[in-house]
């Protein structure tokens, strides 16, 4: 039966590939082609891209710049903001086109988008005259969907293929060679590597609890977020604004004034123990928010709640982010997150085998629960929280729906529903 699903797919994607092609060039067409009134910096990468396309925006923006901006959390033009509701980075039927033709209508000099393969795969970057092209990293995702890593890999390759002008590329990735091997008329390189001959490096990094600081040519620059690799998203922004003449001293400006980005690495609770939310939905992605968390933090214990995304999308994860929080949490509450058309008990189990159940070859206490509901387990995770602890709650972050069986979506919001809880339980 699967093979026979599997084969009726395969018939029909050559048809779905011109479909999307041709809903490309028509939507373009018919919003009369307005990346070309636009200069439109796209980023790409496994993790760091909403937080980069952030970055880039504030620093256009306290540059004297008109600026768009289009992320997986929300779409802002000229200052006006609108969340991004419809659970996919880059929207299909023409969205993006019609967001470039707003932005031009605005008068914004410049558009940052985050680019995903899936949107490649679907044409979605088509007849968008991207300038240029930043790669944030590279790590296993969407492996099923793309039929593993190498095609993953080349569908974010076809961005630099599409693009000639510039392309700023994270020289410490180890598929940096990669990415440097596409033509463009200004190739940049972005490094926090000591030994690096990257022409855009940052030195002295240190992180605290107010954010990271480093050294840029001799300029000590703040970047008011948790989480040293914040810094790698910050020399994306450095790069462009750089080549577009924009001065030390503004980009020193605009770093200082970033905000907490929406669902990642956000505190949204301070006492009387901290609770942050935040996107992580990769192995690497969650182990460095552990990580910082620790490193930062201090916590007592980290209590973590944590689960997977359904739709048969990288099954292969579940148990090794089940490792991570096993390595790291003190308590970890694995439940629901996106589970689809999947059995949200059955990704739930298949977390659950990343943890070990022995140590020393004998039997071990589990140190986690499973809860299905997912704001059950969020109200577990706070009960069993107290003063000086960590709660740290992944997999959402500032996304607006929970995606269920047959299409069925419910609103979500974590940040209200982790304060609602916290009510109840009369925390103070």
């Amino acid at each position: 039966m699967e093979r026979m699903i599997k084969d009726k797919i395969r018939k029909i994607t050559p048809v779905l590939s011109v479909y999307h092609f041709l809903f490309a060039f028509f939507g373009a067409l018919f919003h009369g082609f307005p990346s070309r009134k636009v200069k439109v910096f796209a980023v790409t990468g496994t993790n760091g891209k909403t937080t980069t396309v952030n970055i880039i925006a504030k620093i256009f923006e306290e540059a004297g710049y008109k600026v768009a901006s289009f992320s997986s959390t929300e779409f802002i033009i000229n200052g006006k903001a609108e969340p991004n509701r419809f659970k996919m980075t880059m929207p299909g039927r023409a969205v993006i086109q019609k967001l470039l033709k707003r932005a031009a209508r605005e008068g914004c000099q410049i558009a940052i988008m985050e680019v995903t393969s899936e949107g490649i795969k679907q044409h979605r970057h088509r007849f968008i005259n991207f300038h240029s092209a930043c790669f944030t990293n590279l790590s296993p995702e969407h492996i099923e969907s793309h039929g593993g890593f190498e095609n993953y890999k080349k569908e974010k390759g076809k961005l630099f293929s599409k693009t000639r002008k510039r392309h700023v590329i994270n020289a410490d990735d180890e598929h940096a060679d990669y990415f440097l091997s596409f033509s463009a008329e200004k190739k940049l390189r972005y490094s926090i590597r000591k030994d690096s001959s990257a022409e855009i490096k940052a030195e002295d990094v240190k992180g605290g609890k107010e954010g990271v600081s480093f050294f840029f040519e001799g300029e000590e620059m703040l970047l008011p977020l948790m989480g040293k690799f914040n810094v790698y998203n910050a020399l994306v922004a450095i790069a462009l604004a750089r080549e577009e003449k924009i001065s030390k001293e503004v980009i020193k400006r605009g770093l200082r004034k970033i905000g907490t980005v929406s669902g990642r690495m956000e505190e949204v609770v301070s006492s009387p123990f901290k609770v942050v939310i935040d996107y992580a939905v990769t192995p690497v992605t969650l182990e460095g928010v552990y990580k910082e968390i620790k490193e930062i933090l201090s916590p007592r214990k980290l209590i973590c709640v944590l689960g997977s995304c359904g739709g048969g999308r990288d099954k292969w994860k579940r148990p090794v982010l089940g490792e991570i929080a096993d390595k790291y949490c003190d308590k970890a509450i694995i439940t629901n997150e996106d589970p689809y058309d999947e059995d949200p008990q059955e990704i739930i189990d298949q977390i659950e085998g990343g943890f070990s159940k022995i140590t020393n070859s004998k039997p071990r206490t589990p140190k986690y629960e499973k809860i299905l509901e997912r704001r059950e387990a969020i109200k577990r995770a706070l009960e069993v929280a107290k003063e000086g602890d960590v709660v740290v709650v992944t997999g959402k972050g500032s996304e607006v729906w929970m995606c269920l069986a047959r299409g069925e979506k419910i609103p979500w919001n974590e940040k209200e529903i982790i304060k609602e809880e916290l009510k109840k339980l009369n925390i103070k």
